[in-house]
Order: structure tokens, then sequence, then C-alpha cells
């Protein structure tokens, strides 16, 4: 489903550095051609390197993809929500998650498995979703948004950490 770009004010503010770098396009298409793209960057290096951290406090291989099956769980759930009409006041996200559970415990097959169902998840609810339903909003803390701009928040922050992971993982994985 083609969805025109959220604009200034369908979200809130802290949203703009993610909803910025998705392109404007077919909503499913978009998930889609990102997960691929996501699990050949993740396959590509292996369990044998998915305990690599680029510096000694930055997150591993593997915490960044649990990190990324976090965030997206948790505004799927704000994307339903909102698509819903529920105008529950939600908290923040916070980046507590990665540091009150144990990724680099389970091996990288089983976490590129769990990502894959994650964003199957994703994609059958936003392809079950209708243009009315995407233009309605909910409330983060005391932000409007827009179930639409969710999406595009979910597209955003995985195409981030995507970015991140190339630049600084596997430009340095690639030396070993």
């Amino acid at each position: 489903m083609y969805f025109r770009k959220p604009q200034s004010g369908d979200y809130p503010a802290q949203f703009e550095t993610y909803v910025k770098v998705v392109p404007e396009g077919d909503l499913n298409e978009l998930l889609c051609s990102q997960e691929e793209e996501i699990l050949a960057s993740f396959r590509s290096c292996g369990e044998e390197l998915s305990m690599f951290r680029y510096q000694e406090d930055k997150w591993s291989v593997k915490e960044v993809l649990g990190h990324i099956m976090d965030t997206e769980r948790i505004m799927s759930y704000r994307l339903l929500c909102a698509s819903r009409g529920d105008k529950t006041s939600l908290p923040r996200h916070q980046d507590i998650y990665v540091s009150l559970t144990n990724f680099d415990r389970r091996p990288l097959v089983d976490l590129i498995e769990e990502y894959r169902t994650v964003r199957a998840a994703t994609r059958s609810l936003v392809r079950g979703l209708t243009e009315e339903e995407l233009n309605r909003s909910g409330v983060i803390i005391q932000d409007k948004t827009t179930a639409a701009a969710l999406v595009y928040f979910i597209l955003g922050h995985a195409a981030h950490h995507l970015h991140v992971f190339r630049e600084r993982y596997l430009s340095h994985l690639s030396k070993f």
C-alpha cells in the first residue's frame, strides 16, 4: 500500500531522525526490501564474528539485531494502538532492553529467525491497515503520532542501525 510520507506534526520531533531517511513509497514493499537487506547483512558476519563489538562499550552484533527487534515490537504495538484509535498515552521507549537481555547467549541463526518472525508480524499488521487507520493517531507521552508515522519510524530506526552496522561492524569484520 502506497502511503504518503508523514509530515512534521504527524509525529514527535524525536522521530525526525528516523522518518527523514525513509523514502516515500509502498509500505509493504519498503518493509520487505529492508528485511532482505537486514537478513543479508547479519548473515554475512556469521556466528564466529557475531560477538564482535567495534569498541568495548558498544553492542555486539547480536545485541544490535536484538535492539532492532525489540524496538520494532514496541513500535508495532504502538502502531496497533494508534491505528485502532486508542488515545492512551504510551511511555517513551528506552534503550534499557539490551542491557537487561542477554542476546549474546543465543545463536545468531536463532536471532535472525526471530527477526524474520518479528518483521513478518509487522508486515502482516501493516498490510491489513486501511488508509483511514494509517491516518489515525495515538499518543506517546504527550505527542500525537499517526499510525503511518510509526511505520516510517520502524523503517527509519532499522535503517539507522543497518547503516551503523555496515559502517562500524562490517567494515571492521572484513579485516578478519
